[in-house]
Order: structure tokens, then sequence, then C-alpha cells
């Protein structure tokens, strides 16, 4: 991974964020910017080799991070991402059993860190259980999830999960205080009329294959497929809303008016309900050709728009958009059902699906189901070429290695 560094105090980050068009609106209270606990100070791996374009030559004036590092391909063309996905921090915190198990989770996630050395890490929805936490220490729960990320000094992002917004704690909350207290994450808000009632966390990262390149050879997109509870109480809509379909269409417009053909760069998708087509793709596995663990019969509740039976389809908007828009997409990736683990590809468009692997000690388990992190590998940054994909259990053991490429069903 190399950086160009420009900016690194966290005052600025929130700063960006409230200029990106400002907190959404939200039924809960804002955090505050501030907080007790200070992250380390950044000390960048590498020395700055290529000053940041300025924004007025053209391909950044796309760039959603002008006071971030630039992230790209290593040296040898090579990028790794980390996925945690459903660590669930704060069930149960009055008794103490729930704390005992987001120290248990911290040491997994610190454990995982040093063992893959990635490039980028993502957090695929369900940070925190919502329905258990308490009012007045809900959103510092974000603190100990970043922690061990600050700690390891690696760029991340994160999605939000249908437990991540309850009575006592909204997305917006989680997601400004992610930003406030962390230099590395690159997790930020919707642009305004993005995303519907409750879907704050719709947006994207450009990855470039060089330092000095002026235009992004990877995309990753983040979709917030909503779910859980208002803090009154009534239940959210638990699919990406539509108002991201024609979102992703504009955008991908502008990519291509001011970076080139989209056919020069690939794309990866993050978001934490499986879309509800990949219900259908379970009853087809192969456990030769999508290994890893299917124990997670899907169902009312498992894919998007199906917790009630007069919502399915309603998610086909954002399904349709993302995969007619966003060229190149090497797969789409999940977590939310804890016992599944496996790759393959969706009959309709034709485009691949990996669940996550289960990662917290927080969220319903199962006896021999484990814990761990799905991680992908670039191996290029030619757009075509295919990544590679394994779940590394927290005992350092891997298994359901599979190649994602043109072959692969």
């Amino acid at each position: 991974m190399r950086f160009v560094v420009t900016c690194s105090l966290v005052p600025c980050i929130y700063a960006y964020a409230i200029n990106r068009g400002g907190l959404p609106s939200d039924s809960g209270p804002s955090p505050s910017p501030t907080s007790e606990y200070t992250p380390p100070t950044p000390h960048f791996l590498l020395e700055q080799t290529q000053p940041r374009a300025s924004a007025s030559l053209g391909p950044l004036e796309l760039d959603p991070y002008p006071d971030k590092p630039q992230l790209s391909f290593n040296e040898n063309g090579s990028f790794k991402l980390t996925i945690f996905s459903d660590v669930h921090f704060g069930e149960n915190p009055w008794d103490s059993w729930g704390p005992e198990q987001d120290i248990k989770t911290n040491a997994l996630m610190e454990t995982l860190l040093k063992l893959e050395t990635p490039d980028y890490v993502v957090i695929n929805g369900d940070l925190i259980t919502g329905e258990n936490t308490f009012r007045e220490n809900s959103t510092s729960l974000i603190d100990s999830i970043v922690r061990p990320l600050n700690a390891a000094k690696v760029p991340f992002s994160s999605t939000s999960g249908n437990h991540d917004s309850d009575i006592n704690i909204t997305r917006t909350e989680e997601i400004a205080r992610e930003i406030a207290i962390s230099p590395w994450s690159y997790t930020r808000f919707s642009p305004p009329g993005v995303g519907g009632v409750g879907g704050p966390g719709n947006y994207w990262v450009p990855v470039y294959g060089g330092v000095a390149d002026h235009t992004p050879a990877l995309i990753l997109w983040f979709f917030d497929s909503r779910g859980g509870r208002f803090t009154d109480g009534s239940h959210m809509p638990d699919w990406v809303d539509s108002s991201v379909a024609e979102w992703i269409q504009l955008e991908t417009e502008r990519m291509n008016a001011v970076w080139g053909p989209p056919e020069q760069r690939s794309a990866l998708a993050f978001v934490h309900i499986p879309p509800h087509d990949i219900q259908a793709v379970q009853e087809k596995l192969n456990s030769s050709i999508n290994p890893g663990l299917n124990a997670d019969t899907l169902g009312q509740g498992s894919t998007q728009a199906s917790g009630d039976p007069a919502s399915i389809g309603r998610d086909n908007e954002f399904w349709r958009s993302l995969n007619t828009n966003v060229k190149n997409l090497h797969a789409v990736i999940s977590g939310h059902d804890h016992g599944n683990e496996w790759c393959a590809r969706e009959p309709t468009y034709e485009v691949i699906f990996c669940f996550n692997k289960h990662s917290g000690y927080g969220g319903y388990s199962g006896p021999t189901w484990g814990r761990g992190v799905r991680t992908i590998i670039f191996h290029s940054t030619a757009p075509l070429e295919g990544l590679e994909t394994y779940i590394m259990m927290e005992d350092g053991t891997s298994h359901a290695r599979v190649i994602l490429d043109e072959y692969y069903k």
C-alpha cells in the first residue's frame, strides 16, 4: 500500500464530513466530534514521493477525499482486503458476559490484522447490537471497534447493518463517531437525497494503480441496506433504497466522463444484507465449486426486502442499477447470515456473490462455525484478472480458497 499524505488531523476529517453536506438528519442527536479517546498520530509507512495533484486537474474533480491519503495498489501490483463482519459489539451490557465478548472480538481483530497484514479493511455491517445498547454509551462502542484498526494504522471503511439502528443508536451517530475518532476511516455519508429514510451510508472509495496516477484502477462501492428500528421503535425498511439506483447511474456517468471508459477499471461492492435474488442461488450450490460453510438457510429476513412478504422485490431497482451501470464488477460481498461463507454466481446478471465470515463473538453462532474473516487479493490492476479469496480463521487456518474470474460458477 502506498500513500500520499496531505492531511491527517481528526478535526480536518470531521470538518470534511460536515463540508460534504453535513450530518444527515436523524431522529437521534448527532454525537460530538470530540472524544476522550485519542487515536494514535498516523505514521505512514512510506514517505511522500509524489505531491497530491491539484483539484483543478480534471480527474481529481471526482476525488471525494482531497484531504486524505490517496489509496493505491502496491508496487508489485497487488492489493489485499480483509473483511470483518457482524462484530456485534455491545451485547448484554448489563452483565459481565457482554463486555467479555467485545474483548474477545478485539483480540480476534488484533490477531487477524497481524496475520493478514491487509492494505485495506472493510467492516461489513452490524458493528453494534443496537437493541441491547444503553443510550448513554452506545456510540462510544465505535471507539472500541476501531481501536485495533487505529493501532494497526490500516485504512478502512464500514457499512451499516440492520442491528446498527435501534431505539438507542442510529447509523448517523455511528458513522459520525467513526469519522471523528479515526484518521484511517474512509467511511462517509451519502449525498443529500440518496439512501432513503434511515440509509445514510452509500458511497464509493477510489483505489489508484500507483501513487502518481490521476485515475483509479478500482472502485470500492458501499451500500446501506438499512433494516432494524428507528429511535421511535418503528421498523425500518430492509433494502437499499431506490434513490440509490439513480445515484449509481449518475455517479458512473460522471466517472466515465472524467476518467474515461469504464472498461479501464474494475469494482467491488459491499452491502450488509444480501440482495433478495441471492436466495435462489443457495438452492444450486455445489460444495466443490462453492466451498465454505452453508449452515443458514436463506428465507424470510435473510435477504433484502424479505422481512415483510409484501416488500419482496423492493431492492430490484438497486440490484438492476448496480449490475447494469458498474462495469467489471468482480463481486458483491455481504454479511448478515452468520452461518454462510460461500461464493456463487448469480444467474440473472452473472455477477459473483460472496458471504463474509462471521467475525464477532457477539451475534448468533453455531458450535462448530468458528470466527474469522474473508480476505480478497487483487494480484494485478488489470480490470479483468481474477481475484483470490479465502476464509481465514482466528486460529490461523484457512479454507474455501477460490479464484473469482470469468470461469467461476
